[in-house]
């Protein structure tokens, strides 16, 4: 099954305007399969390299020969991190091309690590280059009528999210994982045992939407805090963890300061917990951290660019799950209820009198949106995520 994703209008016309795009995204997110898609369209078609093949490498191994003979053609770098020394040579090639007339479409960038390809390639590609992200599937990404539970339990990964039963998209999962501990990591990070970086992401997933505790994390897993916080890097570069930022603002009160953590896939979380299937979730403790990650993570794949994700809590109890914070000062405070009967929280009432948010709303699973309180007003995650989508 191909499923349209949110993002190829925007790669369609980032390729129009500039020389090269690059999609970011954690493996296995569908980077491959919406690039190729997307050639299919094209005139001439694509040239696709990947760049963990050997032969495709030796394709490569005079780039200043080997791309200018396809100027006509969109050129997809597939793990382009994987070559940081290509970054220089493509500067110098674009800048051929635009004295050729050809001056947008020229090179689709996929990669798996966000702040490190973005450094690479910013350092030489400056004006050269647009960026874009693909997730997992959001919830307005996901064929209907599944119901959104089922993406919930599996995650958005499309091989999870699509198999042909929960054991199945459980055993991906992982599989999934273990690739990336055995393989992925110890090549970008710190050379840790296996088993040790899998005990400390399963305590991540246990700890799902805590406050980040660097040094109770090291103490946990036995290494130091500067490994721990390295570690914690390369899971936010890889798209694999989110550390969402509070919300700092002058109220007079004492304000929570450490970030909260979230493993981003709600599939990975349960992969790591051992939840095979929806019963075992709604009894298990991680219950209500999970849904705040699903509903917070689907919210902020749908936001427009340029808005930006935080939470707020005071020392003296008043919380705001997810405050939208909008370029021309918005902001929307979202609490995140798993209860079809979401009356919001006292906390809640008085974190949005000290910020006064332009909206008040109670994200829960159920299907109507209707008034909770004053001002307040309760609906579906999809619902929201797609007036997120459309704004």
């Amino acid at each position: 099954m191909i499923v349209p994703r949110k993002v190829a209008p925007q790669l369609q016309q980032r390729l129009g305007e500039v020389p090269a795009v690059v999609l970011l995204g954690p493996r296995q997110a569908g980077k491959t399969t919406l690039a190729l898609a997307l050639s299919e369209g094209r005139a001439r078609g694509a040239v696709y390299l990947d760049l963990e093949s050997e032969r495709d490498r030796a394709r490569l191994a005079e780039p200043e020969l080997y791309l200018p003979d396809h100027f006509d053609r969109l050129v997809i770098l597939d793990e382009v991190h994987r070559t940081p020394g290509l970054f220089p040579v493509l500067r110098g090639v674009i800048d051929r091309a635009r004295r050729a007339g050809h001056r947008a479409g020229l090179y689709l960038l996929l990669g798996s690590g966000s702040l490190d390809l973005q450094r690479q390639s910013g350092e030489t590609l400056a004006g050269r280059v647009s960026y874009l992200e693909l997730g997992p599937f959001s919830v307005i990404e996901a064929p209907e009528p599944v119901p959104h539970d089922r993406l919930w339990l599996r995650g958005g990964f499309p091989e999870s999210y699509l198999a042909v039963s929960d054991g199945a998209s459980l055993r991906w999962r992982e599989d999934f994982i273990r690739s990336y501990l055995e393989r992925d990591i110890p090549q970008l990070g710190p050379r840790l045992p296996a088993e040790t970086l899998r005990r400390f992401w399963t305590m991540l997933a246990h700890h799902q939407g805590g406050l980040l505790n660097v040094a109770q994390l090291a103490r946990n897993v036995g290494v130091d805090g500067r490994t721990v916080a390295g570690y914690i890097d390369l899971l936010v570069d890889l798209m694999l963890v989110r550390r969402l930022a509070p919300w700092h603002v002058n109220v007079g009160k004492r304000l929570v300061k450490s970030p909260k953590v979230y493993v981003r896939d709600s599939g990975l979380v349960h992969a790591l917990l051992g939840i095979p299937d929806r019963d075992t979730l709604l009894s298990h403790p991680v219950l209500g951290g999970s849904w705040e990650g699903f509903v917070i993570e689907n919210l902020l794949a749908t936001a427009p660019a340029g808005v930006t994700g935080h939470f707020y809590r005071t020392g003296g109890g008043a919380e705001i799950d997810l405050l939208l914070a909008w370029p021309d000062g918005r902001l929307w405070a979202i609490e995140v209820k798993r209860s079809l009967d979401p009356r919001p929280e006292r906390g809640f009432h008085v974190a949005c009198d000290d910020l006064s948010p332009d909206r008040r709303i109670i994200v829960y699973p159920g299907d109507e949106t209707f008034p909770v309180a004053a001002g307040t007003v309760a609906m579906p995650v999809r619902m929201l995520a797609a007036e997120l989508a459309g704004a």
